[in-house]
C-alpha cells in the first residue's frame, strides 16, 4: 500500500488554500449591497466597480503562472491568500468609489493570483502522490463557498456590524493562511519563457474549461429567471435550483477523485457532459417544478468533476510548463465566468433564454466529444 504521509502536509495546506478561495469570495456577495451603499454608487456605477474585480483577476493569472513556473507556486498562495485576508475589511471600511474601485482591484488580483497557484500546487501534489486528488481540492473550495456566504448571512441577520462582520472573516481566513504557510511544496520553476500564448492540448483545455464555466454561470445568473419564465417556479422558490445545484458539486467533487480513479478520466468526461447536458435538457423540458430541479442537481453532478480533470490534465502536460499552462486555463475560464452570463443575455434577448440555454447544452457537447484527446498521453 502505497504511503502518502510525506506529501500529507502539502495535501492539507493546497486543501485549505482552495477553501480560503471559495470563502474569501463568498463572504463578499452578501456584503455588496452595504458596499454599494457606503459609496452611494448606482447599479450602473456598481457595476463598472465590479469589473475592477474581474479586471484585477485578469491581470493577474497570467503573471501568476510565470512566476510560479520559475519559482513555484508557495510564495504565490501565500501573497494571493493573505491578500484577500487584507483586503476583505477595507471592503466594508471603502467610502468612495475610486477607493472601492482600487480595492476591488487588488482583491480580485489576489483571487487571480491564488487561483492560479493553487491549482498549479495542487498539480504538483497530485503528481507526487500518482492519483487524482483535483476534485477534492476543488470541494474545498465549493465548501469554503457555502459556509463563508452562511456565515456572513447570519452574522447579518443578528445584527452584527458590517465591518466586524468582514473583520471576522479575514481573521478566520487568516487562520487557515497560517496553517498552509509551513506545509506548502517549495519547489523551483525550469526558466521557462517569459509568456507563452496557450497552444496544443492548452488551448483546447482552456476553452473546455471557459464552456464549462459558462455553464456554472448561466446557473448562478440565469437559473432562477428561467424556471420563472417557464411558470415552474415563483420568485420566492427560484432561487432553490441554485442551492441544489450547489450541494450536488460539492458531493460530487468529495467523492470525485475515487470516480475518476475507478471509472478513468475518459469516462468521466463523457459520463459529466451527458448528464450536464441532461440536466439542461429537463429543465428546459421539465413541466413540473420538483423535475426542473432535479435538472440542477443533474448539472452539478455533471459538471463537478470536469474542471478538475482539465487543471489536472494542464499539470501533467509537456507543452508548455505547467505554471503558464494553468494559468492560461484558468484566465480563460474566468473570461467563460465574466462574459459567459453577458452572452447569454444577448442570445436571450435576440431570441429567448431557453433559446440561449440549448445554445449552452449545445456547446457542453464539445467535452464528450474531445475527451479522448484531453486523457491522451
Amino acid at each position: 500500500m502505497t504511503d502518502y504521509t510525506e506529501t500529507a502536509p502539502a495535501r492539507l495546506a493546497t486543501r485549505l488554500a482552495f477553501l480560503v478561495a471559495g470563502f474569501a469570495m463568498a463572504c463578499c456577495a452578501p456584503l455588496f449591497p452595504f458596499i454599494k451603499a457606503n459609496v452611494g454608487a448606482d447599479e450602473g456605477q456598481f457595476g463598472l466597480l465590479l469589473l475592477c474585480l474581474g479586471l484585477g483577476s485578469i491581470v493577474a493569472m497570467p503573471v501568476t503562472g510565470v512566476i510560479a513556473a520559475r519559482r513555484g507556486a508557495r510564495l504565490m498562495i501565500l501573497w494571493g491568500g493573505f491578500g484577500l485576508v487584507a483586503m476583505l475589511p477595507l471592503l466594508a471600511l471603502v467610502n468612495t468609489p475610486i477607493g472601492l474601485g482600487v480595492t476591488l482591484f487588488v482583491f480580485g488580483a489576489s483571487i487571480g493570483t491564488l487561483d492560479v497557484a493553487m491549482n498549479v500546487h495542487g498539480a504538483e501534489v497530485e503528481g507526487r502522490e500518482g492519483r487524482p486528488l483535483m476534485s477534492n481540492f476543488h470541494a474545498q473550495f465549493s465548501i469554503g463557498s457555502l459556509a463563508g456566504a452562511a456565515m456572513v448571512t447570519v452574522l447579518l441577520s443578528i445584527g452584527v456590524p458590517i465591518p466586524l462582520t468582514a473583520l471576522i472573516g479575514a481573521v478566520l481566513a487568516g487562520g487557515a493562511m497560517l496553517h498552509t504557510r509551513t506545509r506548502l511544496l517549495s519547489v523551483s520553476g525550469n526558466d521557462p519563457e517569459p509568456f507563452a500564448a496557450p497552444r496544443g492540448i492548452v488551448l483546447l483545455l482552456a476553452v473546455l474549461a471557459a464552456i464549462t464555466f459558462l455553464v456554472e454561470g448561466a446557473v448562478l445568473d440565469w437559473g432562477a429567471l428561467l424556471v420563472i419564465e417557464r411558470d415552474l417556479s415563483t420568485a420566492k422558490n427560484a432561487g432553490i435550483g441554485y442551492i441544489l445545484f450547489s450541494v450536488a458539486m460539492v458531493i460530487a467533487r468529495l467523492g470525485g477523485d475515487r470516480i475518476i480513479r475507478g471509472l478513468g478520466e475518459f469516462r468521466v468526461l463523457i459520463a459529466g457532459g451527458m448528464i450536464t447536458i441532461c440536466g439542461v435538457a429537463l429543465i428546459l423540458l421539465a413541466d413540473a417544478q420538483v423535475a426542473a430541479f432535479a435538472g440542477f442537481v443533474l448539472i452539478g453532478l455533471g459538471a463537478a468533476n470536469l474542471v478538475p480533470i482539465f487543471f489536472s490534465a494542464a499539470g501533467r502536460q509537456t507543452i508548455m510548463p505547467a505554471g503558464l499552462a494553468i494559468a492560461s486555463v484558468t484566465t480563460t475560464g474566468y473570461a467563460g465566468v465574466l462574459l459567459g452570463p453577458a452572452l447569454i443575455g444577448f442570445t436571450a434577448d435576440a431570441t429567448s433564454l431557453p433559446s440561449a440555454f440549448w445554445l449552452v447544452a449545445a456547446l457542453m457537447a464539445a467535452v464528450p466529444l474531445t475527451a479522448h484527446i484531453v486523457v491522451r498521453k
